[in-house]
């Protein structure tokens, strides 16, 4: 469905996949290719319900925005009402795979949802919807960790945290690109609230917490090479973000939190997963 964009699993796809190969490296579990499916379908159906919700959520709002009102709702190539059907589905089938897994994934499969879902709504009273954003994203990790061991511990925490300020950071700036229309109509955002500048001070301290974030849960993590040239190459990718969108140059924005985001989180993820199998 044109509802959702594959591209965009790999900003917790790929935490998600840490996670399992770290719970598998440093506890008793075996690995088990069916839990491994299942993890993977639960990360694809939050993901459709995410995305699918907060489009029939906003579509009145898209379709009032010259940079959205293309999208399949507001252009009438999707029906409000099919998009909802869509996301109840998703959501069943997620609430079904997760409950398959253990007791643990299955209590917490509502929440799960329920985080997802309020972020949609964020933006209408709040300008900490970046946050809420992160948040929703950063239950990949946690979640897959819980899939294996029925248990949380510090690290896949940490990698959680990495995820939200991560997250929150770059959706920062991929607002920068609404931010006239979110000030003309009453939305909430870092940068409807705040100057350009300040805006993006503000992502940068959230991505500094990333990766302060992240070198703690390699600490965790069998030391070797792989690990931490993924952690290298991670952060420089943050770091070439913040060079190509500053206060007076936003043309990269699409080449920041698309591309850039994405070669990060694919980036870390096989570093990490190798250092995790190898050492």
């Amino acid at each position: 469905m044109g509802l959702v964009k594959f591209a965009h699993t790999i900003f917790a796809m790929p935490f998600a996949l840490i996670a399992f190969a770290y719970a598998l490296r440093t506890t008793d579990a075996e690995f088990s290719w069916p839990l491994l499916v299942q993890v993977i379908l639960c990360m694809v159906f939050a993901r459709n319900v995410a995305m699918g919700f907060n489009r029939w959520t906003d579509w009145r709002i898209d379709k009032e925005n010259p940079r959205t009102a293309s999208r399949e709702i507001p252009a009438g190539k999707i029906s409000p009402r099919s998009a909802m059907t869509f996301v109840t589905i998703n959501a069943i089938l997620f609430i079904v795979t997760a409950s398959s897994i253990n007791s643990l994934t299955a209590i917490l499969s509502p929440v799960a949802l329920a985080v997802i879902m309020f972020y949609s709504y964020c933006k209408r009273f709040t300008s900490l919807a970046h946050l809420v954003l992160g948040l929703s994203l950063s239950i990949a990790p946690a979640g897959a960790y819980i899939a294996v061991t029925g248990t949380l511990t510090t690290a896949p925490c940490l990698l959680s945290l990495l995820v939200m300020t991560w997250c929150g950071g770059f959706d920062i700036i991929y607002a920068l690109q609404d931010r006239d229309f979110d000030r003309a109509n009453g939305l909430h955002s870092i940068p409807s609230k705040y100057s350009v500048a300040t805006s993006l001070y503000i992502s940068i301290a959230l991505h500094a917490a990333s990766i302060v974030s992240l070198v703690c849960f390699g600490l965790y993590c069998p030391q070797c090479w792989p690990l931490w040239c993924g952690i290298t190459l991670f952060s420089a990718c943050i770091i070439t973000e913040h060079i190509l969108v500053t206060p007076t140059r936003q043309r990269s924005i699409p080449i920041a939190f698309g591309t850039l985001n994405g070669l990060a989180s694919i980036t870390l993820a096989a570093f990490t997963i190798a250092a995790l199998l190898m050492c």
